[in-house]
């Protein structure tokens, strides 16, 4: 569907959030559908409602496949061999071989792009509808706007970084902009000013899965820090003012394993959190990160970390340092981020049962998986009645004070200030061992900016495995060909990755119903 129709049709769309509100709310208001446009978005309630379900929208992107599309690709997270070799006749392993089946028309791309943009729009008509307020004397209409720009800022950001030059949504600039693809300058310059009235206009508390000025200042920070060298928009010491609030913030860091125990969500560290329940909001993602061959034992879908290997980590990823991975002794956030042993209930799964793959050396189905998102609550063992892992559903930290610290760490080394970002990184490696860390585990104060600047990838990758960061990071650090190429088995083994797949090619369908973008606008490289 065309991006202008997208933003036409939405209007019906968004009118049935409004049955949100009690059966009687609406009877005694008359039918939603009656209302104009403009009386949506002049009515606070109304605005309110909307943001609820652009929030609840955006959310969908960390569910089920579409938060693994995201994920594999990378040189933490791959897909799985049977994934990467068999399905959909190869077409499904082009998002990490980076081959001539990764096209315009490859749906994975697709969906990640058609999920974006009309959220982007919508939150784009609450931007102009009230923009012109009293945003500084009117605390609640501020605090709307600071919003819908951050959901507008965030997304379009995490659109520019997949995809490069994208359009402007400005509804005030419709007719100067259309739908085009703009410069990169541009684009970043709009996503940076977004964040800042997000930083400046959104609440210091709100409700879970809501903005607060401290999700806004860490997506400012992280935009500053990513915004492309060419754009001249790249500032570290920007981005670190935005993320001192954050780390000066109200948060702390808990224990590692209470970040992924579903008895506790919300926690103190928590900076924003996608909320998901296995009763009535899941989110699915057990079920295509599990292994397979698990999910052949007996038991079935009903063991709480059986799936379908859509995501595994890279030997990169779940290897000891000793054997050219990450993990050192004492870490506590290896166990807590991978599996390694998946015998259940004495039971041992072997690759028999799933011979039929004919995958030879590559089976990859007892090997680590990512056990960050298994639900217990699922296992029939469990006693909590789901008793299938395709009703996984934990919430999700999707920002949060560790990464904030990172973050503002690797500003303070790229302003020169390394001493203190080492400092930084202990405060998180000092949780990695439980809150008491070995003298020989501490960085050395003495570290050089090069060193750091090396170093801080992985850590990352440490304290944020599968939480869905690695991409953008290594397409921030110009590390993505170099990193991909070594380390993810399946670009490696197919040795077609070239320096233009850091984008991916804008979606077919887009190019033929969106009359500002034609082929000629299509990413180099790409058909």
């Amino acid at each position: 569907m065309k991006l202008k129709n997208k933003f036409m049709a939405l209007g019906l769309s968004v009118l049935s959030v409004m049955a949100v509100s009690s059966c009687s709310d609406f009877l005694d208001e008359g039918p939603k559908t009656a209302l104009t446009e403009e009386e949506i978005y002049s009515d606070t309630t109304n605005i309110e409602s909307n943001l609820t379900k652009l929030y609840t929208n955006w959310k969908q992107l960390f569910k089920d496949r579409y938060l693994w599309e995201c994920m594999v690709g990378t040189d933490e997270i791959q897909s799985g061999a049977y994934q990467a070799l068999k399905e959909g006749n190869g077409l499904r392993g082009a998002l990490d071989m980076y081959n001539a089946l990764l096209t315009s028309e490859l749906s994975y791309v697709e969906e990640q792009w058609t999920m974006r943009w009309p959220s982007i729009g919508e939150a784009a008509k609450v931007i102009n509808a009230i923009g012109g307020g009293d945003l500084d004397g009117d605390t609640h209409l501020g605090n709307l706007f600071g919003e819908a720009s951050f959901i507008r800022g965030c997304l379009t950001m995490e659109a520019a970084m997949l995809w490069g030059e994208v359009p402007i949504i400005d509804i005030a600039r419709t007719s100067e902009l259309g739908y085009a693809r703009q410069p990169l300058k541009d684009v970043w310059t709009f996503i940076i000013n977004d964040l800042e009235n997000a930083a400046k206009y959104c609440p210091a508390t709100n409700a879970y899965q809501r903005a607060t000025l401290y999700a806004a200042n860490m997506m400012l920070g992280y935009a500053y820090m990513s915004a492309p060298e060419e754009t001249g928009l790249r500032d570290f010491n920007k981005a670190a003012d935005a993320l001192e609030i954050v780390v000066n913030g109200p948060f702390e860091l808990v224990p590692y394993y209470d970040l992924w125990d579903f008895n506790i969500t919300n926690s103190a560290e928590s900076i924003f959190e996608w909320q998901f329940n296995p009763y009535t909001d899941q989110n699915q993602v057990q079920f295509q990160i599990g292994s397979r061959a698990v999910a052949a034992l007996p038991e079935a879908d009903h063991i709480y970390f059986a799936g379908y290997d859509h995501a595994v980590p890279s030997a990169w990823a779940y290897s000891d340092i000793a054997d050219g991975g990450i993990w050192e002794d004492g870490d506590v956030r290896k166990e807590e981020s991978m599996r390694y042993d998946f015998t259940y209930n004495g039971q041992v799964p072997n690759l028999e049962s799933i011979s039929w793959e004919q995958l030879g050396d590559d089976h990859d189905e007892l090997l680590p998986h990512i056990k960050k998102y298994e639900d217990y609550r699922t296992d029939e063992y469990s006693g909590y009645g789901i008793n299938n892992m395709w009703y996984s559903g934990k919430n999700m930290p999707y920002m949060r004070l560790a990464n904030a610290i990172l973050l503002y760490a690797e500003c303070l080394n790229e302003i020169g200030r390394t001493a203190e970002a080492v400092r930084q990184v202990n405060i998180v490696r000092n949780r990695a061992w439980d809150f008491s860390l070995p003298a020989d585990k501490a960085w050395s104060e003495g570290m050089s900016q090069s060193q750091f600047r090396e170093e801080i990838m992985t850590e990352r990758v440490r304290e944020l495995f599968g939480e869905r960061w690695r991409k953008f990071d290594l397409i921030r650090t110009n590390k993505f060909l170099e990193l991909v190429k070594e380390r993810n088995k399946w670009a490696k083994r197919s040795g077609t990755i070239q320096q233009y797949n850091i984008v991916w090619p804008i979606p077919l369908t887009e190019i033929n119903q969106n009359e500002d973008i034609s082929e000629e606008d299509q990413n180099e490289g790409y058909r």
